[in-house]
């Protein structure tokens, strides 16, 4: 079997070199092979930061038999976001309207023109709370691609179709009506106990937020201040803001903005900086500056796009902190303190979730 990720200038391409996968880069010579095998190809897109990405890679790819199943029935393609934003953004666009939701790992199976017929994120290796093992995933599309081929062109064409669908609206001014109709839209998914929008997992919805802060300050709708208010509290207030550190997590994996995913990603921060220096939370925007400025800058004075605190394998390891940790940092008296107002318990803060937060997410 050719290394052929050996080579790549992607740490995280070389980080899949030794994988049992046959792996290949995204380029023609992948599609010849498919076409010459007569096989699909499977595309897997993600980064080296992402936590279920590495989940993925330990549970499936470097797993002999999983490997051995993808190289027979599969042209494997492997994918770095961060090197090739280009094709990352055309299927997360489609992940996202087909399925409803994306994120990384992103799995797709192509046809031979590059063009999909099954979207995915995360499976893991084996069926837990509702969800297929990857093999299960696998399965299916080989099967309908050796035996029902017409379903397979034509689920193709119809996403085909919808990939080259004009998207952008026509220009012009909003007037107050639509403007007063995205709010009603916003606040029927807003949640009113913990505020934010929709349910588990919750995303710091900055766009939304940036609406409604332009909107209450063009037009004074209260039920816009009302929103946007809550929501940039609460997310500051709660385990998605870094409290000592400074910056927000990626997501909260429960809607009350307690348990973080620990990565940090830079456009989350960058466009969660200007929103709350604007809307006046000006220590949480210094805090997250300092953030980025200490941990994301480069020596090359540019930003890397993510910090992953999944370390030795233990989901944020560096960010979670027990009772003990506390009095020894802070003193007995302080440390009991901290604890009572963190929630610091000597069995933990939250139980990490076993699979979910890496699907569902974007």
């Amino acid at each position: 079997m050719a290394n052929r990720l050996a080579n790549s200038t992607s740490p995280y391409l070389l980080a899949h070199a030794a994988n049992p996968v046959d792996w290949w880069e995204w380029e023609e010579a992948a599609f010849e092979e498919a076409r010459r095998r007569n096989l699909p190809v499977l595309l897997s897109v993600g980064y080296p930061a992402c936590h279920w990405c590495h989940v993925m890679a330990h549970e499936s790819f470097e797993d002999e038999a999983t490997a051995a199943y993808l190289n027979k029935h599969f042209v494997s393609i492997k994918i770095d976001r961060e090197e090739r934003p280009d094709v990352d953004a055309v299927y997360m666009n489609a992940t996202q309207a087909i399925t409803g939701h994306g994120g990384w790992p992103m799995t797709w199976v192509l046809d031979h023109d590059r063009v999909p017929f099954f979207a995915g994120t995360y499976f893991p290796d084996g069926p837990r709370q509702g969800s297929p093992s990857f093999r299960q995933v696998l399965e299916a599309p080989s099967d309908a691609w050796r035996n029902r081929g017409d379903d397979v062109g034509q689920t193709a064409e119809e996403i085909r179709r919808h990939l080259q669908a004009p998207g952008a609206l026509p220009a012009g001014a909003l007037g107050r009506d639509a403007l007063a109709r995205a709010v009603g839209t916003l606040a029927r998914e807003f949640d009113p106990a913990n505020a934010g929008f929709g349910a588990a997992p919750k995303f710091p919805p900055s766009m939304a937020l940036e609406f409604l802060l332009r909107n209450h300050a063009r037009t004074g709708d209260p039920l816009s201040k009302q929103m946007l208010d809550a929501t940039c509290v609460a997310m500051a207030r709660g385990g998605l803001y870094d409290q000592l550190g400074g910056g927000f997590a990626r997501y909260s994996v429960d809607a009350g903005w307690v348990v973080p995913h620990f990565e940090k990603m830079l456009y989350d921060n960058a466009r969660l900086l200007g929103l709350y220096a604007r809307w006046g939370g000006h220590r949480v925007a210094g805090d997250s500056a300092d953030f980025l400025l200490r941990e994301l800058r480069t020596a090359e004075s540019g930003f890397a796009s993510a910090l992953d605190a999944d370390t030795e394998e233990v989901e944020g390891k560096f960010y979670a902190w027990t009772p003990a940790q506390l009095r020894e940092a802070l003193g007995d008296e302080d440390g009991a303190w901290a604890a009572e107002v963190f929630t610091v318990t000597e069995v933990g803060t939250y139980d990490p979730p076993a699979l979910e937060p890496g699907d569902q997410p974007i």
